[in-house]
């Protein structure tokens, strides 16, 4: 049974048990909410040591970074360090978007490893697996990547079901400056105009549902035509594809699997709560997870930024679960400090969308570190921030003649001034 099905039948699972508490949502509300498809829980059967977490409506936003290996950083002990660090910095789910080598090993160790939910795109390790011809790979073979890695344990899949032949036809017809930037959907692109076929995951749908039925792995519906520049923003491709992913929501949650929606991309600000505002209603309010979006194209080196900034509007304006950026975006792969960048700029802007969404528990955390500045309560402080160790480093880089104040200010600290008097 998934945890939609146990909603719809009034069951309250340990699961939504723990997501009750740690959202601070009744119990009779989280189980409409998840019966409903506006929550979900991505917990798969075969993940003993996962930590169960919600994402969707009235729940605070959620953040994932994606790590793994290509051919050229072929380093896996590298990646589960970051996997590690990542739960240290605070994230909330890993994807795994490995190309190349022992695929299945590093995807089981991070299972083992982590108690977060973990996430792969098996389209992915469909070419590190098969090692043949995209088109030369059969609908079978997709098909059986897709059961081993739920079989594995992983709790979300992204798979780019929608991206269909009308989307193909929709895409020639209009003149888009960066075509296809998802890999997923490229590949699968490939595949359909090789073969002069429909994009199996479509035609055969049913057969994807019963696999994450099984072993109730959430279903996150990739958007293989998000656009990968601003000019090509909110775009006749874009939207024709996230129509079709609201009807295979639909078709979805008949057959009781989660599913998450995944957005864009590279929107510049003032289209932000237009795209929103559209997957909930086309999607019927099915959890948005996006990528940023990225508010402007001139900053690499920088995009965690830009992302962050979009990422705040996004999750204020309806989206869920955001996939970090980080300064490497459009460069190479992250290293280390490089993620670390990416997941605290995507918990700022979440944390920023969920105080003013009035989320639980929220606004208090803020409330907490202003009442500590006001005292000067360097612990306290400390103790408070989303990043300790990097607030430490930076006070203690440039110690003040007193103590008690920072170099910013010194004596003139207005703090100490209004303490000294009031």
């Amino acid at each position: 049974m998934t945890q939609m099905e146990a909603a719809k039948k009034g069951i309250f699972t340990k699961e939504m048990e723990i997501v009750s508490k740690d959202e601070c949502i009744k119990k009779e509300v989280l189980i409409k909410l998840i019966a409903e498809g506006k929550i979900v829980i991505p917990c798969n059967i075969n993940h003993k040591n996962i930590y169960p977490k919600a994402v969707g409506k009235n729940t605070k936003t959620k953040v994932n970074v994606n790590l793994g290996v290509s051919e050229d950083c072929c380093d896996y002990e590298k990646e589960l360090e970051k996997a590690k660090k990542a739960i240290e910095y605070g994230t909330d789910a890993i994807m795994d978007l490995s190309t190349f080598g022992d695929t299945k090993t590093f995807r089981k160790n991070l299972i083992n490893n982590c108690k977060t939910m973990i996430g792969t795109v098996p389209m992915y390790d469909a070419v590190a697996k098969l090692g043949k011809n995209i088109k030369d790979m059969t609908v079978d073979e997709l098909f059986n990547v897709v059961e081993e890695h739920c079989e594995n344990g992983i709790d979300f899949i992204t798979v780019h079901a929608g991206l269909n032949r009308s989307c193909i036809d929709r895409l020639k017809n209009k003149e888009r400056m960066t075509k296809i930037v998802s890999r997923g959907g490229s590949i699968l692109f490939q595949w359909m105009i090789q073969n002069n076929k429909e994009n199996p995951f479509y035609e055969y749908f049913d057969r994807l549902l019963e696999i994450c039925y099984k072993y109730d792995v959430t279903l996150s519906l990739g958007d293989g035509l998000r656009p990968g520049s601003i000019y090509d923003s909110t775009d006749a491709p874009q939207i024709q594809e996230l129509i079709i992913l609201g009807e295979l929501t639909k078709r979805a949650w008949n057959k009781n699997v989660q599913v998450i929606i995944e957005g864009p991309g590279h929107i510049p600000m003032h289209e932000i709560a237009t795209n929103m505002q559209l997957e909930k209603k086309l999607c019927y309010e099915a959890p948005f997870y996006v990528l940023g979006p990225i508010v402007t194209d001139i900053a690499p080196g920088y995009d965690h930024i830009t992302a962050a900034i979009g990422g705040a509007i996004a999750a204020l304006n309806g989206a869920d679960f955001l996939c970090y950026v980080t300064p490497a975006e459009h460069l190479r792969l992250p290293d280390l400090n490089d993620m670390k960048e990416g997941i605290m700029a995507s918990r700022i802007a979440g944390h920023a969308a969920d105080i003013s969404k009035g989320i639980p528990n929220s606004i208090e955390w803020d409330y907490q570190m202003g009442k500590f500045r006001g005292k000067l309560d360097w612990k306290g402080m400390f103790d408070n921030c989303l990043d300790k160790e990097k607030a430490k480093e930076y006070r203690k880089s440039s110690k003040p003649i007193e103590e008690e104040v920072c170099t910013m200010c010194g004596d003139l600290c207005p703090m100490k001034r209004c303490n000294d008097i009031i």
